[in-house]
């Protein structure tokens, strides 16, 4: 305390020294002292005492107290007046007790103006799998922060006795794979370039250029050696301008006419040479790129195929390429259709008027285990197709069933399979029909059938050939065999062409047996596919059967079909009921559709408008008033308003004021009901019906009511009951 505040050449200073030096005779193993011994010639700036005490405290200490020491021991070099040899000595030492201050060592070395040794330091901790980051840094930055130190500072790097090469070298095998490399290679070559190694660092680029895996590292890369080369033309101009303006002060320098020398066209030669060089690393740019995609995944097909492309017009290169193409990619790894490849190679040989040299590439590609059937059965269709371009039908024909026929045991996948694949055999059959005789193609189209690999397209296609060849019979058989192989959706087709072929054959001449198709069609069919084949089935019936047949058909089909569709059924049945017995034949109709449960409301709500014009066109007003009086209870005025409005138009061409009233009344019941949340019992769609009753049948009490009274009757009482 005495000490504190005077200056450091005060007596005071030398006296707690003093004090301290004795304390340490008898108190050399506690820590306290030294750090506080330390501290003082620390804050005195007394460099060379204080290093030697905290020397003699290392060495008096156990190394579990040497800790303490050193955070005391480093706080002081680190001081702007120590001298810079003295720091970097105590923190060598220091980086040997403790390795995971090599980072703080290489920011002092950089700070202090020693950036070989920050190089070499940070080298060493590089080439130490074990060193871990105390920063948590990659290392992949650390490399990148050895590259700018070396690429900066290229002779003090020398100097270290850094071998910059190598070290490089082995960060770009490090990260290769990885990614990240460009920048390494970058570095290297600006070394060289720093060092004025131009063609070396060519080289590097180049090496670089064909090393790289990403399209990251390889822009990297290719932007640094475009610059590079750029920066080189420019200082030749710029070398140009200055000789020719130290020619012109000298009077056009001593060369006679006519003489000629290389050391006077020297700069002109290189200058031409560099912009060549310029020029055709721009050219090879997208060559270069692919490479490096190429790299990444030497089995992507569709690489391979842009790759080709880059060479259009100079056929050698691109035989070249397809043939390092299909060598190179595992079919079972491949990225793409391999058979696509294939396939556009004997198209260039093709293309190129050598037919024989494009069947020797399809024959090898229909030897390659690729990874799908398809792609197998394309090539062949490919090699077929060839042979027509050729002109040569019967030897696509020949290709096509050898390709499908029956393959010896021990062939492998997927040539074992590709007997079954339909690709092939569609293009196999539609050549049989083309070009065979009619034994051979029914003889395939049977062996397809017995394969059970048919499709609905096919039988239709083979009953359709049957057929041109007037085997009728034969024809209708296929369709069974169709109906049997398949289920709905996709049989039916099969279902909808065998029942039209056969009516258009045989109309009423095998009514029962048409009449048992169309049974096993409904049969199989779902409600909602069933409504064409009900409407054929009437048809039929009209036209070769009997019109009460017809009906009922239609009735059936009514209730048959699908809940979307019955409303149109319905609609079907009372438009053919009305040609056939008139539109009092209707009524019955009408009646039993409003009275079954099997229509919605909206449904119900638009027959009963149909059902009411009929009564008016027929000149039943009060049947037609009654039933929109049956009816009112299913229309809700908010969506059902063009009933509302139908029976208002009624009402003003057939009504009196009395009967529009009621019609109002009844209105604002029905829409009161409708709001209400309470529960009311509402007149049945069969009210409808009963009020429209025929004159052979005494009129249900509502109905009669309704059209006898203006007031409505009991049920319009109820009604407004429940509502109010």
């Amino acid at each position: 305390v005495a000490a504190r505040g005077l200056s450091p050449d005060d007596a005071a200073h030398e006296a707690l020294a003093a004090c301290f030096e004795r304390a340490l005779v008898t108190m050399h193993k506690m820590p306290r002292i030294w750090l506080h011994y330390a501290q003082l010639l620390a804050s005195s700036r007394r460099v060379t005492r204080a290093r030697r005490v905290c020397d003699r405290a290392l060495m008096s200490l156990p190394a579990t107290q040497h800790e303490r020491v050193w955070e005391v021991y480093i706080r002081f070099v680190g001081q702007k007046h120590v001298p810079t040899d003295t720091a970097l000595r105590v923190w060598r030492r220091y980086v040997r007790f403790d390795p995971a201050a090599a980072e703080d060592f290489v920011e002092l070395l950089e700070r202090r103006g020693r950036p070989g040794e920050a190089a070499a330091q940070l080298a060493r901790c590089l080439d130490t799998d074990k060193f871990m980051s105390v920063r948590n840094r990659s290392r992949h930055e650390m490399w990148g922060q050895l590259t700018d130190l070396i690429t900066a500072h290229p002779a003090e790097a020398k100097e270290a006795g850094l071998k910059v090469d190598a070290i490089l070298r082995s960060g770009i095998a490090t990260h290769g794979d990885k990614g990240g490399a460009g920048r390494l290679w970058a570095g290297l070559a600006d070394y060289y370039i720093r060092s004025a190694a131009f063609d070396r660092a060519r080289d590097v680029f180049e090496e670089a250029l064909a090393g790289v895996r990403t399209v990251a590292d390889f822009s990297l890369v290719f932007d640094a050696y475009a610059q590079f080369e750029e920066s080189m033309i420019t200082a030749l101009l710029e070398a140009q301008g200055e000789d020719g303006a130290a020619a012109g002060a000298n009077g056009g320098g001593g060369v006679g006419e006519g003489e000629w020398r290389l050391e006077n066209y020297g700069p002109e030669l290189d200058l031409d040479l560099h912009m060549a060089r310029l020029e055709s690393l721009m050219d090879r740019r997208p060559e270069l790129l692919s490479d490096v995609r190429l790299r990444q995944n030497p089995n992507n097909v569709h690489e391979w195929r842009k790759r080709v492309k880059l060479f259009e017009g100079d056929g050698a290169r691109q035989v070249r390429t397809y043939t390092q193409a299909v060598k190179t990619v595992e079919p079972a790894k491949a990225v793409g259709q391999l058979g696509a490849l294939w396939a556009e190679f004997a198209k260039f040989y093709e293309a190129h008027g050598d037919a024989t040299n494009a069947r020797v590439v399809l024959k090898k590609a229909t030897q390659v285990k690729y990874r799908t059937v398809d792609e197998l059965a394309t090539v062949w269709c490919e090699a077929a197709e060839l042979e027509l371009r050729q002109k040569d039908y019967q030897g696509a024909l020949a290709l096509c069933r050898g390709a499908l026929r029956d393959l010896a045991e021990g062939i492998q996948y997927p040539q074992s399979a590709l007997r079954k694949n339909l690709k092939l055999w569609g293009f196999c059959l539609d050549l049989e029909e083309s070009l065979a005789s009619f034994g051979e193609v029914r003889k395939a189209y049977e062996r397809v059938l017995d394969l059970r690999i048919a499709t609905p397209q096919i039988v239709l296609n083979f009953a359709a050939y049957m057929e041109e060849h007037k085997y009728f019979e034969e024809s209708f058989k296929l369709f069974e065999r169709g109906v049997a192989l398949f289920r709905y959706p996709q049989v039916k087709e099969i279902w909808a062409t065998y029942l039209r072929k056969f009516v258009a054959r045989y109309g009423g001449a095998k009514l029962e047996r048409a009449r048992d198709l169309f049974e096993q069609a409904l049969a199989a069919a779902p409600a909602d596919e069933s409504r064409p084949i009900y409407l054929e089935y009437g048809q039929l019936e009209e036209k070769h059967g009997l019109a009460k047949h017809a009906m009922g058909v239609y009735r059936r089909g009514a209730r048959g079909v699908a809940e979307k569709d019955r409303r149109g059924m319905y609609e079907h049945y009372i438009a053919r009921a009305a040609d056939l017995y008139g539109a009092t034949k209707t009524r019955e109709i009408y009646e039993e559709a409003i009275e079954s449960d099997l229509l919605t409301e909206a449904d119900v709500r638009q027959l009963c408008r149909r059902y009411a014009q009929l009564e008016k066109s027929l000149g039943e007003i009060d049947r037609a008033r009654a039933i929109f009086v049956s009816a009112a209870s299913l229309a809700d005025p908010s969506g059902g308003a063009e009933f509302w409005a139908d029976w208002n138009a009624f009402e003003v061409a057939h009504g009196n004021e009395e009967t529009f009233r009621e019609m109002l009344r009844i209105k604002r019941s029905v829409s009161t009901a409708y709001a209400s949340t309470a529960v009311m019992t509402a007149p049945t769609p069969a009210d409808a019906a009963k009020g429209a009753a025929g004159a052979s049948a005494p009129a249900p009490a509502a109905a009669t009511q309704a059209a006898t009274a203006p007031s409505g009757g009991d049920a319009m009482a109820a009604l407004e009951a429940a509502g109010g």
